[in-house]
């Protein structure tokens, strides 16, 4: 149960975060990563990002725990979201 909750809020996490930079990378706009702003590494990222959180939720048997593992998943995009939101990876900017 302990592994299913922790696997399911890094999947969260990882999917929440793969999505604005698949966003931007798909709509052609800049946007911050550690490789730099260009589109296609941010397509790229949150490509990545939405591969790893299938293979954490994958491993996690959410099937086994659903309640726990669903909480967990809402809780690690409550957390990413609140992050890109409010101080942002680079940040908070005014």
């Amino acid at each position: 149960m302990i592994q299913s909750v922790i696997l399911s809020f890094f999947a969260g996490v990882f999917g929440a975060n793969a999505f604005p930079h698949f966003v931007k990378g798909i709509t052609k706009e800049p946007f911050p990563t550690p490789f730099g702003p260009s589109p296609v590494i941010n397509f790229l990222a949150g490509w990545v990002m939405f591969i790893i959180a299938g293979i954490l939720g994958y491993w996690a048997h959410i099937g086994e725990n659903p309640t726990g593992a669903i909480i967990s998943i809402a809780i690690g995009v409550l957390l990413m979201g609140i992050f890109h939101s409010w101080i942002g990876a680079f940040g908070r900017k005014v």
